[in-house]
């Protein structure tokens, strides 16, 4: 059904670049890679971790690193939304050491946050601010091993990074070839300690992921395959996880769904429930990315719809049965999505996280002034208005009219 949304004649750019071990166990794929890295001269790395996290596979970590010569320094310190100062202390630590490639060890925000000192290190004389706020183009970064302790972002396989300048409260992306990683680590094994919250936030990150990939105006066949699967594979899955989070084969889809989904939106990019969520967790740092995508999208799904009945219709049916691809069943998509959220264990909306009508005004003036989400919001499959996108803010106050 949705072919009947996709033009044969718009040219679509299909990637695949990262070379990813997915599977229990992956993490012993550590050893070669580190054998190749020291193959190829990079003798001394940075390690980016947050503070604990990084201890489920560090021993091995390490193992490899002395088994082949390998040096490293260590910076601890990332946070979820990380900032661009700590990028600026990792890679003023990677410099001091002399270090010449990078091993991220975490979800999103320290592969992200890898990512960027990657880049740094191989353009001296920029910091991460002029990074985000995309003063210089870079060619070039660091080799990046990706070892992933999250199913939700799909950084591990993208060329996307997020990082947040707190003093402006924005929270940008960027997106550049060079930060592929070169390999990526995907093993549930090393997920199963993940709380039930963060479980839930990560793998609807996952889903937003795709219900955007799919619909943007770059979205190709390629994006919407791995967006019904996605969608599929978080349905059956998320609710086995949290009632065992011990469950391996329950983590391993959700990080297997994770995965595609990373590579259907490096392939069909971001709208809208990005661009709009970017200015929440920018104004509260502490606001779970994945929370503040759930209490949004249901008012995005409301509104993009009718421009995408099919492909939304197609992508839904795990969790919203019974669609037809009519763009009358805008609100039925949304209720039926937001109903989903709510069997998950997410029933927060913006008014109970300490937003109100009062900070609609703000939200969108940091959507449309935030480097880089102007080329989220172009990507639309309906156009990105100051109204469209106070509808959607001020719909997500509280819980879609039943």
């Amino acid at each position: 059904m949705w072919e009947k949304d996709n033009s044969i004649y718009q040219v679509k750019e299909i990637r695949t670049k990262t070379t990813c071990y997915l599977g229990v166990g992956a993490i012993d794929k550590i050893d070669p890679i580190m054998e190749r890295l020291s193959a190829l001269g990079h003798r001394t790395v940075l390690v980016v971790s947050g503070r604990s996290s990084y201890r489920t596979c560090w021993d091995k970590v390490q193992k490899a690193f002395e088994r082949h010569s390998v040096s490293y320094v260590h910076y601890d310190r990332i946070t979820p939304n990380p900032t661009v100062d700590s990028v600026d202390e990792a890679v003023a630590l990677a410099r001091e050491a002399k270090a010449t490639a990078v091993v991220a060890i975490g979800g999103g925000s320290p592969i992200d946050a890898a990512k960027s000192a990657a880049i740094l290190m191989e353009n001296p004389g920029w910091d991460a601010r002029d990074l985000y706020q995309l003063k210089f183009v870079p060619e070039k970064a660091s080799p990046l091993v990706a070892i992933n302790l999250t199913h939700g972002t799909g950084t591990e396989v993208d060329r996307f990074a997020v990082v947040s300048i707190p003093e402006r409260e924005y929270k940008p992306a960027i997106a550049y070839d060079c930060i592929y990683p070169m390999f990526a680590i995907d093993d549930p094994a090393l997920m199963t300690s993940l709380p039930a919250d963060q479980t839930r936030f990560v793998s609807i990150d996952a889903v937003n992921h795709v219900i955007e990939a799919s619909t943007t105006v770059a979205a190709s066949p390629y994006s919407l395959l791995l967006a019904r699967e996605t969608v599929r594979l978080v349905a059956e899955h998320l609710p086995r996880a949290l009632k065992d989070p011990t469950d391996l084969e329950a983590r391993y889809y959700l990080l297997y769904a994770s995965m595609i989904a990373g590579v259907a939106f490096d392939n069909g990019l971001l709208h809208l429930t990005h661009a709009l969520e970017h200015p929440l967790s920018g104004v509260r740092p502490d606001l779970a990315h994945g929370l503040g995508l759930a209490m949004i999208v249901p008012a995005v799904v409301k509104n993009v719809y009718p421009a995408k009945p099919h492909a939304l219709a197609e992508v839904l049916s795990p969790i919203a049965p019974g669609l037809k691809g009519d763009p009358s069943e805008a609100m039925e998509a949304a209720r039926a999505l937001e109903d989903w959220l709510f069997s998950v264990g997410v029933t927060s909306k913006l008014s109970q996280e300490g937003f109100g009508e009062e900070h609609i005004r703000k939200l969108v003036n940091l959507a449309k002034e935030t480097p880089s989400l102007d080329t989220l919001l172009a990507l639309s499959p309906v156009e990105a208005t100051d109204q469209v996108i106070e509808d959607i803010y001020r719909t997500s106050l509280k819980p879609l009219p039943r």
